[in-house]
């Protein structure tokens, strides 16, 4: 999916997107881009697709692929307090044929410490917070220089696994059903 081009032409169809509405759109164009690359191919389940992206200050941040600008996020979001977006769109593909769709966002507000201009630099230097929405993570080396998270957890993985569930269930699927059992 390019995301940009989608975003785009989006907001040129319907005007700016906020962070939940960007978020879920490109969480659709995800799995349905999985199931077109199916070529025919019978699947029996259930296609998720997600994304994310990270507001703060009324910007929208998503990955920033360059060590610069992760830089430049860090030393605006320390001691500071954002929003993580995490979109989610499941389609209900059972029986090899593609039956309904369902989409929710989730929102998680992430605080950070107060990071030195050195551990800042080392971060950035780590390449973790290059391809991740916000510049951070909170499973791997960036989970220290996070105080407090309110929300779902799991939405600051990228994966919030209440609202999946939801979702799962609208869709008239037992959540314990997808529990693999040996």
């Amino acid at each position: 999916v390019d995301e940009p081009a989608t975003v785009a032409a989006a907001e040129a169809e319907h005007g700016p997107l906020g962070p939940s509405a960007m978020v879920q759109l490109l969480a659709r164009l995800k799995a349905e881009a999985v199931r077109g690359t199916l070529d025919g191919e019978p699947i029996d389940g259930l296609i998720l697709g997600g994304d994310s992206a990270f507001a703060i200050d009324g910007l929208i941040h998503g990955k920033p692929h360059r060590p610069e600008i992760a830089r430049q996020r860090w030393l605006a979001q320390r001691g500071r307090t954002g929003v993580l977006h995490s979109g989610h769109w499941l389609i209900d593909h059972r029986d090899g044929r593609e039956n309904r769709s369902v989409g929710a966002t989730a929102v998680a507000s992430v605080t950070f410490a107060d990071v030195t201009d050195a551990e800042i630099d080392a971060y950035v230097a780590s390449g973790e917070p290059l391809e991740v929405a916000g510049a951070f993570t909170i499973d791997s080396l960036g989970g220290p220089f996070i105080t407090s998270v309110e929300g779902d957890p799991s939405t600051v993985v990228g994966l919030s696994l209440s609202t999946l569930r939801t979702l799962v269930r609208q869709l008239d699927v037992e959540w314990t059903s997808l529990w693999n059992r040996l």
